[in-house]
């Protein structure tokens, strides 16, 4: 059965359904190498929430968050991009590692293009694309971000996780 993912913005749910998502979250589980790279998942949602530049949002496949990631404006340099203001800054992406190796990690972040364009054409500010660092030790990571669009852009050193790979997708081309 093919799989599918849904962004849930988090910011603009009503607050019984921001709390059931945000329980779920509680629950996703990562990896001991995801935890060299992404925050605890429920941290990476309240931090997201109280922070005005982070969208956060809830990655949900067959009804529940199996996932979570946040785009953040003004951040890109984060990533190793020349400046902060033509791009989106993806971060804090993580999918349970129960549910990991079935596609869902491509398809959130190709979702999560198209909820970048959304927030652009809402709020302005003229981005062009996505961008996002991935440590060259995370081979999985890498395939994803290749199979939804990304392009690697080079090599990035300032993260503390070691060498990175910066990624960017354009929101059309």
């Amino acid at each position: 059965m093919p799989e599918n993912v849904w962004l849930l913005p988090l910011k603009d749910v009503d607050d019984d359904a921001r709390a059931v998502k945000l329980g779920e979250i509680a629950e996703l589980e990562v990896t001991a190498d995801q935890r060299s790279y992404v925050d605890e998942p429920l941290r990476m949602a309240l931090v997201g929430l109280e922070e005005d530049s982070r969208h956060p949002y809830a990655i949900d496949s067959n009804g529940i968050a199996v996932g979570i990631l946040t785009l953040q404006t003004g951040a890109a340099t984060l990533a190793g991009w020349p400046d902060d203001e033509s791009a989106w800054l993806l971060r804090g992406f993580a999918i349970d590692r129960r549910h990991q190796g079935r596609g869902l990690g491509r398809l959130a972040a190709a979702a999560a293009v198209a909820a970048a364009a959304q927030l652009t054409a809402r709020h302005g500010g003229g981005q062009a694309g996505v961008v996002l660092s991935v440590n060259e030790g995370n081979p999985a990571g890498l395939a994803a971000y290749r199979n939804a669009g990304f392009v690697d852009k080079g090599q990035y050193l300032g993260g503390s996780s070691g060498p990175q790979r910066i990624m960017f997708r354009a929101f059309r081309g």
